[in-house]
């Protein structure tokens, strides 16, 4: 029985492999381009993930109370060149981790290893924990950045860093080299869980598209869809990971440079569920999703038209 012609299409497609290193340099630009729009909704996200740290629902000051008035909080606080607190750290993280993540996940199908049962998965969570290895430095000071502001709306630990290259020669000089990786046993595991959601429903999600024939097959709609199909799986695996990574990153540090709130993943998960209530796990959802909903969708969106383009140019040359 002959396949159906979306199958053809998508089979054919998977043939027409993009050479690693150009992945690399898709990747980081589509989520580097993505990061721009959708970087005011990470500091307010950052913001709500921090307020009532370790204390219990009701008994703290809430300065942030949901999306809308928070983006006015701080609009009206720290201005709005506020909103875009952090960029150039955010733009530095999307572009490190992506790359290593976008450039190992091409390696995995070129090497044909996605197409193994559950091969998907396990090439999209191993590409994310090494990306999100190496951008880890990034990330510690554009979560310490964005949770920076006056006191009146204050949140969290404030570092009072000036810049990104003063946040990172300060904590080389103080912590060492590995103070620059402090944080990194949350980040792991977030980037690998929702790197391991979002390639892995973004590939099924748009093959079912293609499957049903809704759309033409090489219309830029059938991306546009199995990028908003990915991003409800991305958040509701990775928030209440992302929550302990924020955490992890802005706590205050002791002279030896050790966390003087939390040692580790699961007693920072221990203690947020215990002293904040498990809900407290998915603080900040609704700005997560907006982030992560358009960054997905934005970011796998144009790195598949990418692709499309570089196909296209390579079968032009030849």
């Amino acid at each position: 029985m002959p396949r159906p012609r979306a199958q053809l299409a998508a089979g054919s497609e998977d043939m027409e492999t993009v050479a690693p290193a150009v992945d690399l340099v898709l990747g980081a630009s589509a989520c580097c381009l993505a990061c721009i729009f959708t970087n005011p909704l990470e500091v307010v996200k950052t913001r709500l993930q921090l307020q009532g740290e370790l204390q219990a629902p009701g008994t703290y000051h809430r300065p942030y109370r949901g999306l809308v008035a928070s983006v006015a909080a701080v609009a009206r606080t720290d201005g709005l060149c506020g909103l875009q607190k952090g960029l150039a750290a955010s733009l530095l993280y999307q572009g490190l981790m992506n790359s290593v993540r976008f450039y190992c996940y091409s390696l995995a199908c070129q090497a044909g290893l996605t197409q193994q049962p559950g091969g998907t998965v396990v090439a999209g969570a191993v590409a994310g924990a090494l990306g999100a290895f190496v951008g880890s430095p990034a990330y510690l000071v554009k979560t310490q950045l964005q949770a920076q502001t006056v006191a009146g709306i204050a949140v969290g630990h404030q570092h009072h860093h000036q810049s990104v290259l003063g946040a990172l020669e300060t904590i080389w000089r103080q912590q060492g080299l590995v103070g620059l990786w402090r944080g990194v046993g949350g980040a792991v595991p977030r980037v690998m869980v929702g790197s391991a959601a979002q390639l892995a429903t973004f590939a099924s999600a748009k093959a079912w598209v293609q499957e049903r024939q809704w759309l033409p097959e090489d219309s830029w709609l059938v991306a546009l869809v199995g990028g908003m199909i990915s991003s409800v799986a991305v958040v509701a695996a990775m928030t209440p990971f992302d929550v302990v990574s924020t955490r992890l990153y802005n706590q205050p540090v002791d002279g030896a440079g050790r966390g003087q709130l939390y040692r580790g993943l699961l007693d920072c998960l221990v203690k947020i569920w215990r002293q904040e209530g498990p809900l407290a796990l998915y603080k900040g959802l609704g700005p997560a999703y907006l982030r992560l909903g358009p960054h997905t969708v934005l970011s796998m969106f144009l790195w598949d038209e990418l692709r499309k383009r570089a196909r296209r140019s390579r079968r032009q040359d030849t």
